[in-house]
């Protein structure tokens, strides 16, 4: 009874997987939080397990099978055939069946990660060792290095300071909610990875090369990920911190890290073309002034003439 209660425990954790963060004891993929992590878990709980798990049962009942039916002491004299021809037909055609199938699904699911809406936020994202650092070039924020906190790196220290084991870091990327956020990736140095499973992201960051990659975050919160590709010794300790929040706090972010807003944007634009609006039509006003003294500057000279040349007898 008390095994049973357990089991069912450790159940109950499973059921409470946590949004965004890893989950002790979790057996299934993070929880989604934007479109196409949803659209991922999909194919993964719909097509792939299912196609697995049948494989795999039918690959262990051949194996019973066969032990049970063709061992010595059952069939003691072996078959002397070597080969058969529909048996050949049936394992190449049969996978790749399956394989049409499959690829059928993911290509759809590539497809939506790469026909990316208009983004609103801009994000460049650079990998160092071990570190990241985050662009945003449309708004005029650059250089926001995030590293991984000193407490964060032991587990008993990151504990005492709550904070979690090898996620917490000291500057996160700040993003909009409801927005679409592109990503581009690079590296500086070596080749790293962005990956942050909530949302559904994994992307190479290689030297000299800028890949791109979106999300929309569908909730408010902090959402953790880590470097996914073997980058040196400190692979391990350059985690990724994605914080959502409202229009507003992002706004209120960016004009604090020394940049401008796209409303702020907009009106500097809209003022540059008013003022160069009135700066052409003072400039066609001066010409036509300009024109009509040229016009005029004749007539006078001829009337001025006139008057002043002697009356004929």
């Amino acid at each position: 009874m008390t095994a049973l209660a357990g089991a069912l425990g450790a159940g109950a954790v499973w059921a409470q997987d946590n949004l965004g963060l890893p989950t002790d004891k979790a057996i299934d993929l993070q929880p989604a939080a934007a479109p196409l992590k949803h659209d991922a878990i999909w194919f993964h709980d719909i097509i792939l397990m299912p196609v697995i798990t049948a494989i795999v049962v039918l690959v262990l009942a051949l194996l019973i099978w066969i032990i049970l039916r063709y061992n010595k002491r059952a069939n003691p004299k072996p078959a002397t055939f070597s080969h058969n021809t529909a048996i050949e037909i049936a394992w190449t055609v049969v996978p790749v069946l399956i394989l049409v199938v499959i690829a059928f699904f993911s290509f759809s699911l590539l497809r939506k990660y790469n026909d990316m809406p208009t983004p609103d936020v801009v994000v460049k994202a650079t990998g160092y060792q071990w570190y990241w650092a985050y662009d945003y070039p449309e708004l005029g924020v650059e250089g926001v290095e995030s590293r991984l906190l000193p407490e964060a790196r032991e587990l008993e220290t990151a504990h005492e300071a709550k904070v979690p084991f090898l996620l917490g870091v000291d500057n996160e990327l700040i993003v909009p909610v409801n927005r679409v956020v592109q990503v581009q990736v690079t590296g500086y140095d070596v080749i790293h990875a962005f990956a942050l499973p909530a949302f559904g992201l994994k992307t190479d960051a290689i030297p000299g090369r800028l890949n791109s990659t979106w999300f929309k975050a569908e909730k408010t919160g902090v959402f953790y990920g880590q470097c996914s590709e073997l980058c040196g010794v400190d692979h391990a300790y350059m985690p990724i911190v994605i914080r959502v929040v409202t229009d507003k706090e992002f706004d209120d972010y960016i004009v604090k890290a020394g940049g401008k807003t796209k409303a702020m944007i907009a009106a500097e634009e809209a003022a540059t073309a008013a003022e160069a609006q009135r700066a052409a039509a003072d400039a066609a006003a001066s010409a036509d002034a300009s024109t009509a003294a040229s016009a005029a500057a004749p007539a006078e000279a001829d009337a001025a003439a006139s008057a002043a040349a002697p009356a004929v007898q």
